[in-house]
């Protein structure tokens, strides 16, 4: 079985600060992609760029903050972007295909396997899928947020051995090297290791939206299908056929050690909203993280959030941190009604009901 790549090129890489779209480096990505694509290896590429793009097509020079501006902005650079690599590509013959996709895509369970369907039959007939967030229609409630995120839930998608994440930076560092003189590069890093979020910073690029915590989040959400995460430097000269070479000193590789999460439990973990809260008592927080079982109304104290059938809770103990998550089987207004109670009292109050359980350990995943 072939194996599976996702690369996410960012916004500074792809774009120049006032000229546009950067052809050169499109060109040369596609004509390491190739390289990639010869040794039958599927690659799927997620490109920022649209928005930086737009901008320069009417002249703008500084950023837009409203949502509807630079939805407009989104839609007349894709036209551009996808363009820019379409012509790259087909001097090595390789078709591209568009998907521009919202979190809300990847919400549905319908609309999820819908996406995975599409993504690997487009494999099949020898395409490259280049995906970008459908900025044209998010709005803060349907995006992703950054690219990082979409290529990480990609990687879930695609089941993808790697996700290489090209940047401006070198990698994942100690400290911040354009402060620190003592800053360190992490060649090597567990995605476990509780030092990986204190040695990223935000952004400071203002044509993008993603910063080092962003590439680290993603790094945490692609683990859970055991894909492994490469944080390199894009700018650097044939750099993507430096990591197909398994080559030193290409960056930061955050590696998983724990075995990969179910497909559909990567789609609980990482692709739906929260909707609510469920506090739960210790014998319940026994029962799930020791045993896996299913979350019973009678091991609940207290619920916040309104919610409906289907939707994502986050379950906590008294201390508020998360013990795990999953899909409730009731709504808030009716858990309200049973938490506290057992299955024979829940019986005698209201007679037959649709599941004994609140969250089934099959539509949960533990911390």
């Amino acid at each position: 079985m072939k194996e599976t790549w996702v690369i996410k090129i960012g916004s500074s890489l792809v774009t120049k600060s006032t000229t546009g779209l950067d052809i050169k480096n499109i060109k040369g990505w596609a004509a390491q992609i190739n390289e990639i694509i010869n040794n039958n290896i599927d690659v799927i590429l997620v490109s920022s760029g649209a928005i930086a793009e737009g901008m320069n097509r009417l002249g703008l020079i500084k950023r837009p903050s409203s949502s509807s501006q630079l939805q407009a902005l989104a839609a007349i650079g894709q036209m551009g972007l996808i363009k820019a690599y379409e012509v790259a590509f087909k001097k090595y013959n390789i078709t591209t295909a568009q998907m521009l996709l919202t979190a809300e895509d990847l919400s549905n369970r319908e609309r999820y396997l819908n996406a995975r369907n599409t993504l690997s039959n487009l494999m099949n007939y020898g395409a490259i899928p280049i995906i970008n967030e459908n900025d044209t229609i998010s709005t803060d409630e349907i995006k992703f947020g950054d690219n990082d995120t979409l290529a990480s839930l990609v990687a879930n998608l695609s089941e993808a051995k790697n996700l290489v994440i090209l940047t401006d930076q070198n990698g994942l560092y100690t400290a911040d090297p354009k402060i620190s003189k003592s800053a360190e590069l992490i060649e090597r890093i567990s995605v476990s290791d509780k030092n990986l979020n204190k040695y990223a910073g935000p952004s400071n690029n203002s044509l993008g939206r993603g910063g080092m915590i962003t590439k680290i989040t993603a790094a945490k959400k692609a683990a859970k299908s055991n894909t492994q995460t490469i944080i390199s430097n894009g700018r650097k000269k044939n750099i993507l056929i430096k990591i197909l070479n398994n080559e030193k000193n290409i960056g930061t590789f955050v590696y998983n050690k724990s075995t990969a999460v179910k497909s559909k439990k990567q789609w609980i973990a990482n692709s739906l909203k929260i909707k609510g809260r469920l506090i739960i008592d210790l014998g319940a927080k026994k029962v799930i993280k020791k045993s896996g079982k299913s979350l019973l109304p009678v091991g609940i104290k207290s619920i916040e959030g309104n919610f409906q059938k289907g939707d994502m809770l986050i379950i906590c103990g008294a201390n508020k941190v998360e013990i795990a998550r999953g899909l409730t089987n009731y709504d808030s207004k009716l858990l309200k009604k049973i938490i506290g109670k057992s299955t024979i009292e829940i019986k005698k109050e209201y007679g037959v009901f649709d599941s004994e359980v609140v969250i089934h350990r099959d539509n949960m995943i533990v911390s």
